[in-house]
């Protein structure tokens, strides 16, 4: 038979349920039509593309569970970028650059984290007011759930020391904001910065799109959207600009209540929009994570529920009548033990409504259970446990640390879940993604033994997470996440075989293919030309 496409000669991890391992496979109109043998393939089937892989390894399009897609498209396109900056010297240095290069009428930054400073404390913004005095400054921690901002900014969003507002906080010293603002404090500034036009959006998406191809990704979950965006997605995904396996997550807003759920949840080829994403608390380490105890490196702060209950029973309630899912964003204990909760009330028992919670970073002992018994998804992101674990101690006390990033314990309650990234929170990369999984370490190798390995998991359990039981949080396990016949023809080509390679070899695996629905999509400079017929 003629196909469109043959890859042979490879180490194929189908990663379908009984983890098999082939050599070649042969695929037509976008789909896997046969699996097996390179001999058997080669027997039955001719085309005139051919990928000899000469032994390298094939997995299926790794998928990204949690992710902030456009998000991280419109930072490449606005946001000077401050991760891993050392000292805010550094950070003023690159806000003057970033000033002078773009002439900006804003300056937006993204990325910035005290716990990596010499001082480990809150910045305010003496020194940004000094150098950029009819400029508004608005930088987002990297969390996301944080903002450091000049006054400036803040006199645009009408913030004063008497500012108060629910889910957030303004930050105050001797009684006057110091430009940190909490969660919901920082969408009074975020809220007068000009909105980008449809053109940067787009240019956003396709940038984005190339960035994540390079790394081997086939298929994203974005977080919370708005509806202007989903339709911009549909539309370029439609004219075919662009081609990324997107599983729209939108925000609560009512105009995306009112339009999504009024019929069945949306589904084309690329995207898919049946989930609604809420937030219950802040993030750990900007001390908005909500906490059944106080934090133990600040008393009387116990962090902070964003809305009050009846606006998430009210959320959950139409979710469920309209048969959607539900995420919702817990880091703290108190967080996922509230939202568990409010989840019980609708599901009950046992269930498929796949009603998920993302992050689940801190989880008290008595609540572990509750995954299990109302089949609530815990959605994983290995790089914050890797990310978080050199403070998260200060943060948390040694007790609640046990059962903090617990990630094997969490596996056990429903026998899957998902990982992700949470970029632009981390690196988009999935493979960092798999070796924090599984080694629990930072790429120095510290700590030395790895950090909590009980909760590590194995090689097949991380390329599962990444791959079939990511696909299975969207529903999607039938037609993506494996390599196995009838399924869309999405796999990635690695130099490196990631489950039985040295742990220190993860971190330079290479991806040499990607490949989305048969078609070529990414090819690595080194492999340009190189294993077609």
């Amino acid at each position: 038979m003629k196909v469109d496409l043959i890859v042979t000669n490879a180490r194929i991890y189908t990663i379908d349920d009984s983890f098999s391992i082939a050599e070649s496979f042969a695929v037509k109109d976008g789909k896997f039509i046969a699996v097996g043998s390179s001999d058997d393939i080669a027997s039955k089937y001719v085309s005139d593309r051919v990928i000899d892989c000469k032994g390298k390894t094939v997995y299926p399009g790794f998928n990204d569970a949690h992710c902030h897609f456009y998000g991280y498209g419109m930072d490449l396109m606005q946001y000077a970028d401050l991760a891993g900056l050392a000292d805010q010297e550094s950070v003023y240095q690159k806000l003057q650059e970033y000033q002078r290069r773009t002439g900006s009428k804003w300056i937006l930054g993204r990325g910035w984290d005290q716990n990596l400073w010499p001082e480990k404390s809150f910045p305010d913004n003496k020194r940004l007011n000094e150098l950029f005095p009819d400029i508004p400054v608005y930088l987002v921690r990297v969390d996301g759930h944080a903002a450091w901002c000049n006054a400036k900014a803040l006199e645009f969003a009408g913030i004063t020391s008497q500012t108060n507002i629910s889910g957030g906080e303004v930050l105050l010293k001797y009684g006057q904001p110091t430009g940190v603002l909490i969660d919901n404090a920082k969408e009074l500034v975020f809220k007068q910065i000009p909105s980008p036009s449809s053109e940067l959006k787009a240019k956003a998406l396709l940038e984005a799109q190339k960035n994540c191809f390079a790394v081997g990704l086939t298929s994203v979950t974005d977080c919370g959207l708005s509806k202007d965006v989903i339709l911009l997605i549909d539309s370029l995904q439609k004219n075919g600009e662009l081609c990324m396996r997107i599983n729209a997550m939108m925000e609560p807003s009512n105009e995306n209540l009112e339009y999504f759920l009024k019929s069945a949840p949306y589904k084309t080829d690329r995207l898919q929009v049946n989930t609604i994403k809420l937030y219950a608390d802040g993030a750990l380490g900007s001390r908005g994570a909500y906490l059944l105890e106080d934090y133990s490196d600040d008393p009387g702060n116990r962090g902070l529920l964003m809305e009050k209950t009846s606006y998430y029973e009210d959320i959950c309630q139409k979710a469920y009548n309209a048969g959607f899912q539900v995420a919702t964003h817990c880091i703290g204990d108190g967080a996922n033990r509230f939202m568990l909760n409010i989840y019980a009330k609708f599901l009950k028992a046992k269930n498929d409504r796949r009603w998920r919670i993302e992050h689940v970073q801190v989880v008290h002992p008595d609540d572990m259970a509750s995954f299990g018994k109302y089949s609530v998804i815990p959605s994983i992101q290995a790089t914050h446990a890797t990310s978080d674990m050199f403070w998260a101690d200060e943060r948390l006390g040694n007790e609640r640390l046990k059962t903090a990033y617990a990630y094997q314990q969490l596996l056990e309650q429903n026998g899957w879940l998902p990982n992700g990234t949470d970029f632009p929170i981390e690196d988009i990369s999935p493979i960092k993604t798999f070796f924090a999984s599984v080694c629990r370490t930072n790429s120095k190798g510290l700590p030395v033994g790895g950090f909590q390995m009980e909760n590590a998991l194995s090689r097949e359990q991380a390329i599962r997470s990444e791959t079939i039981w990511a696909a299975k949080a969207g529903f999607e396990e039938g037609r993506i996440g494996s390599i196995e016949i009838g399924k869309e023809a999405d796999f990635i080509v690695l130099d490196t075989d990631l489950m039985n390679c040295p742990t220190d070899a993860i971190l330079r695996t290479k991806v040499l293919k990607t490949v989305l629905g048969g078609e070529l999509v990414f090819e690595s400079e080194t492999d340009q030309g190189k294993n077609h017929q």
